[in-house]
Parts: C-alpha cells; structure tokens; sequence
C-alpha cells in the first residue's frame, strides 16, 4: 500500500520545520528507512526490502532519497523535496549514503530502521553520534493538521459504522468461531472504505482477559461477553475502536465492572487538555479502576499515539511526562482483565482541541446484549 501523496508545498514545510528541529537539538543528518517518517516527509514509503532505501535529510542542503534502481518508478518525485540517487545491484549502497553524510558528527536514525542498515553503515560514518530521529520528526508527527484530523475522523466513522452493526446484533456472534467474525469484521473494514485492515480482534469469555487475544477456533456461546477490537488504514491515516457486547442478560460481574470501565474511560479522556501531562491522562482513568477494587486487573498503559501509524507517539502511560498539545490524536482505552473469567476494553480514538478533547468514536459505549 502506498502513501497518500500531498502537494509539494506540505513536504516543502515539514522539511523546513524538520531543519529547525535539527538545529534545536544539534543534529546534522536525519536518516530515515523503513517505516512512516520517510513518506511523511517526502511521499514515498520505502518496501520493506532487502535493498536498502534512505532518504538523507542534511542540516543544510538538498535531501536525497536513496533507492534501489528498481523501485525509482514508484516515486512520485517532489521538486525541491529530495533528489533521487537510484542505485545498481553491484552498487554499495551503504558507501553512498555515507558520502552523504561525509562531516556529520550527529546523526539521528529513525526507530523503525532495520539493524542491518545501520551496521551496514557504522564503517562508513566513523565517529558519529547516533540519536533517535523521534526528537526531531516524532514531535512534528503528533501535531496533526486539519487534513490530517479530517482523515482520522472519516477512518473513525467507518468502523463505528461496523461497531453499530455488532450492537444492533447484525453480526452473527453465537455459534460462530472468533475467527470467523474476525474475518467478518476484517471485511467490513474493506468495505467501509479502508485500503488495508490491521487488526480485528475477536476475543470470548475467558479469551477476553487476554488483551492482544489472537482469534482462533473457539466457539462463541451465549450468556458471554465478547470483545471486539478492530482498525485499519484508510487513506494513509489508521483507526482503531474497543467495543464489547454481551450474548444474552448481562452476568451482574460484568454489569458492575463494566460501569466501572464506562466512567475510567470517560474520565481518562476529560482529563485530556492542552499542557496535561500524558501519565495524568493514565491516572485519571486507572484512579476509577483503583478506587473500585479493580486495580490489579488494568494491565496495560491507558492510550497509544495514532495517526500515519497504529501505535505512535504520544503513549498515554505512568512516566510520560510529554504535555498534551493541540492536535495530538490518541486512543483512551483502559480495560479490566480477570484471568480466567472475563475481559473487557472501551477504546476510543480522540484529538485534543485548543477547546478540549474530542472523541473521533461515538458508536454507543454501553455494553449492549445482542
């Protein structure tokens, strides 16, 4: 899947700010490979290959992407973006991209880089520094503009078009694997509109306090609570929604829990206003749970970054003491696992606002008997 390509005048600006960012943190060269920071900031998304490609982003100077020679025809080039320097299969790679960097005495490298194109290039750049590019093009990423907002909100409509359905029992549930409704929901998510699904989790009963519950052939029967947690990406941009349902009346347990979680989570994503520190975000929500026994069964941090990427900065955990700003995009997901009996998540992806926070989900969020 490519990337949503924009107009030339966007990675024109996000260049410039990326070079400001540079000189704030003494860096002298940005080098990016495999995963979103190289087509957020020229267009194109590197295949996950063997061939090494690079975009090289001086302090000063031109950029330059560097390709395999057979791949130069998927770029859809930017003038004064980067330059193309497409390389032979008896070339080295590696020696131009060092060329490249002749003088830099720190280089930042992005965080999906592969290990073998960084220690390919460690004899080529003697001396050098190396630092995460995430201080100097993560903090730009989870700022989202309008357009971008625009098209998280739109992926975020599509699947809860898809969670109506669950709720309003449309999807056929008792008797079928959780396999078989993950194939379900995974083709709505296609139909809806997105290019690529990334995720539906499908998880029963006992299966439910397992949070990243691979679907399998268990069958699901009534008097059960199932989870549902499923995204994709549409037009370059991800979404991603918990909702949980119940087949058939609600056990009083889960009844009570899920009351607990309804308020955590609504709680988590007040707390969400500009200059909040992210772990406060956690505190807000995991203090419900806490304070009604429920503590030792949230297991995992309270929200995730999102945008170009399903799981990005800024992650709303305890020790993430990184400000909430305007246009930083997230998910607010606490959940309750009981190891053995049940499980359960409600997860929605919000924007903060100068105004305040502003959930991109709204499909119900009460736990429904379907």
């Amino acid at each position: 899947m490519s990337a949503p390509t924009l107009d030339t005048s966007v990675y024109l600006d996000r260049m410039s700010k990326v070079r400001a960012a540079m000189g704030e943190h003494d860096i002298d060269t940005v080098l990016l490979s495999v995963g979103q920071d190289m087509p957020y900031l020229s267009g194109y998304l590197a295949m996950p290959l063997e061939r090494v490609t690079m975009l090289v982003v001086p302090r000063e100077g031109a950029a330059t992407l560097v390709i395999p020679g057979l791949e130069a025809a998927r770029v859809v080039e930017q003038p004064g973006v980067f330059d193309l320097m497409p390389w032979a299969e008896t070339d080295d790679p590696s020696a131009m991209i060092g060329n490249l960097v002749t003088g830099a005495k720190r280089v930042a490298v992005g965080d999906q880089m592969w290990a073998r194109f960084l220690v390919e290039l460690l004899p080529h750049l003697p001396g050098v520094t190396f630092e995460r590019s995430v201080d100097v093009v993560g903090a730009m990423r989870m700022r989202k503009d309008q357009a971008e907002i625009d098209a998280l909100a739109a992926a975020g409509a599509a699947v809860d078009t898809i969670a109506g359905e669950l709720q309003r029992g449309e999807i056929p549930l008792v008797g079928k694997t959780e396999a078989e409704v993950s194939a379900h929901l995974g083709r709505r998510i296609v139909e809806e509109g997105h290019q690529k699904v990334n995720f539906a989790i499908v998880a029963a009963g006992e299966n439910a306090s397992s949070p990243h519950h691979h679907p399998g052939d268990r069958v699901i029967r009534e008097n059960e609570i199932v989870l549902t947690d499923f995204g994709g990406t549409m037009n370059g941009y991800c979404s991603d929604t918990t909702r949980c349902v119940f087949t058939g009346e609600i056990a009083p347990d889960v009844a009570d829990a899920y009351e607990v979680l309804f308020e955590a989570q609504a709680a988590g994503l007040a707390a969400a206003t500009v200059g909040t520190p992210c772990q406060e975000v956690d505190r807000a929500a995991r203090k419900v749970i806490d304070d009604a026994g429920y503590g030792e069964y949230f297991i995992h941090r309270t929200g995730h970054g999102i945008g170009l990427e399903a799981h990005e900065d800024p992650y709303i955990v305890e020790g993430n003491e990184q400000p909430i700003e305007v246009g930083h995009a997230y998910s607010i997901e606490p959940g309750i696992y009981v190891p053995g009996k049940w499980g359960m998540r409600l997860e929605d992806i919000a924007v903060t606002t100068a105004d305040g926070p502003v959930s991109l989900n709204n499909s119900d969020h009460h736990l429904i008997s379907v």
